[in-house]
């Protein structure tokens, strides 16, 4: 049987070592990694994030339901990119955003959405929520509960999870592996509280690692020990 596994890259990690934009070689090896794992039989969803352009909470001087439009928009310009790059390298893709984008992307549906997966094509998803005051987190939860997912791989600028910022606290302390409740009762700021709470009950594996580790893509989809495996 098929795994069907959903990746999560934040936008701060499309971004390597620039503080901007992307970096077309960090993201050429991305791409390489995914096709690895499709071309094991693996089933490939994808979600995208924001950050390398900009997310709505940097925004402290306009309404908050519009900067977060604007960081929900910036995963989009993510989305084509990362699509593109797939392609090049002759991987099919099909994208689905959260909220209309005519003539760009179609919107989501589960049904579409399995279908491609179906065909033998990578499902990327942009967007989020396609709601204010939700994080990109929150929405590759929901995308792969509703694409019945086994798994969800959190692709980071961090390499796991700490029991506090080990940015900066050099003495912090990376779990191997650690409970969704765990995380919320230990109040830890690894992901969005709101995504944690939503697959606390859930029979999903999530592991969470750094994305500038070699090959670390394909070391989490074969299961090798990498990052902070997070479990019911």
């Amino acid at each position: 049987m098929n795994r069907r596994i959903m990746l999560k890259l934040s936008g701060e990690a499309l971004s390597g070592s620039k503080d901007f934009g992307f970096d077309e070689e960090l993201l050429l090896n991305i791409c390489n990694q995914i096709k690895s794992a499709k071309d094991a039989g693996n089933e490939i969803c994808l979600l995208v994030g924001g950050g390398n352009f900009l997310r709505g909470r940097d925004l402290k001087n306009i309404d908050q339901v519009k900067a977060d439009q604007i960081g929900m928009l910036s995963t989009v310009m993510n989305g084509i990119f990362v699509s593109e790059m797939l392609k090049s390298i002759g991987i099919e893709v099909d994208i689905y955003s959260a909220f209309a984008c005519e003539g760009i992307v179609d919107i989501f549906s589960k049904d579409k959405a399995v279908d491609s997966i179906k065909k033998g094509r990578v499902v990327l998803f942009v967007g989020g929520t396609g709601h204010p005051y939700f994080t990109t987190d929150t929405g590759v939860v929901l995308r792969a509960l509703e694409m019945d997912c086994t798994e969800i791989l959190f692709a980071k600028s961090v390499d796991g999870v700490y029991d506090s910022d080990p940015k900066i606290n050099p003495n912090a302390k990376k779990y191997d592996s650690i409970t969704f409740n765990e995380i919320l009762e230990k109040n830890l700021e690894v992901v969005d509280k709101t995504c944690i709470a939503l697959i606390a009950n859930q029979d999903i594996t999530l592991r969470l690692f750094a994305l500038n580790i070699d090959n670390s893509i394909k070391k989490a989809i074969n299961g090798e020990k990498i990052g902070t495996i997070v479990t019911k």
